[in-house]
C-alpha cells in the first residue's frame, strides 16, 4: 500500500492554450480524485491549474490551493476548495512541497518549469526523495528530457539523476509511476 496521500501539481495558468492541454488537466484532476489522493496546487481558477482543481473537486476529491497575495487578481483563486494565502512565491512553493508526497508536472510556462526544476534540484542535493512525473501529450516535455540527457551525457550530473523523474502520457500512468517509486523507497 502506498503511503502517498497528496500530489502536488505544477502546470500552466493560461486559458489561451490548445484545448488538448486543458483536457489533459481535466483528466488528471478527475483521476487524482478517483484514486483517493488530495490535489495540492497553486490555487488559481485559470488555465490548467483551474481545470485540474475544478475537475478534482467535481469528482469529490480533496483539493488544497496555495496562492500568494499578489496573484489573487491575476490567477483568481478557486474559492470552492480549501485554500491558503501566503505572502510570497517562496512561501507558496515551500508549503506546496510540505503538503505533498509527490509531484506531477503538466505542460506550462517558465513558472511551471522553474517549480519542477527546483524540486529536481532539491532531490539531486538529497533534500527530499519525493517522486515526480512529467505528464504530457504530443511530446510537450521532449525538449526538456533531451536537455536533461545532454546534462548527464556531458557529466554535469550523474546518470542516476534521470531516475528522479518519469515521463507519462496518461494520468493513470503518471500516478502509477509515483506509487511505484513511493513503494520502492520504503
Amino acid at each position: 500500500m502506498s503511503s502517498m496521500k497528496s500530489i502536488c501539481l505544477y502546470c500552466g495558468s493560461s486559458n489561451d492554450v490548445d484545448p488538448k492541454y486543458l483536457d489533459l488537466a481535466v483528466d488528471l484532476g478527475k483521476t487524482i480524485a478517483d484514486r483517493g489522493y488530495r490535489l495540492v496546487y497553486g490555487g488559481g481558477s485559470v488555465g490548467l491549474m483551474g481545470a485540474s482543481a475544478n475537475s478534482a473537486h467535481l469528482a469529490g476529491g480533496d483539493v488544497l490551493g496555495i496562492m500568494p497575495k499578489f496573484l489573487l487578481s491575476k490567477e483568481r483563486i478557486f474559492d470552492l476548495v480549501e485554500h491558503r494565502i501566503v505572502d510570497t512565491m517562496h512561501e507558496r512553493k515551500q508549503m506546496m512541497f510540505e503538503e505533498s508526497d509527490a509531484f506531477i508536472v503538466l505542460p506550462g510556462g517558465i513558472g511551471t518549469l522553474e517549480e519542477a526544476v527546483e524540486m529536481l534540484s532539491w532531490a539531486r542535493l538529497g533534500l527530499h526523495s519525493k517522486p515526480m512525473a512529467f505528464l504530457d501529450v504530443d511530446g510537450f516535455w521532449s525538449p526538456f528530457f533531451e536537455l536533461m540527457g545532454h546534462i548527464v551525457e556531458d557529466k554535469f550530473t550523474p546518470a542516476e539523476f534521470l531516475d528522479l523523474f518519469s515521463h507519462a502520457t496518461t494520468p493513470t500512468q503518471a500516478i502509477d509511476s509515483l506509487e511505484t517509486r513511493i513503494i520502492s523507497l520504503k
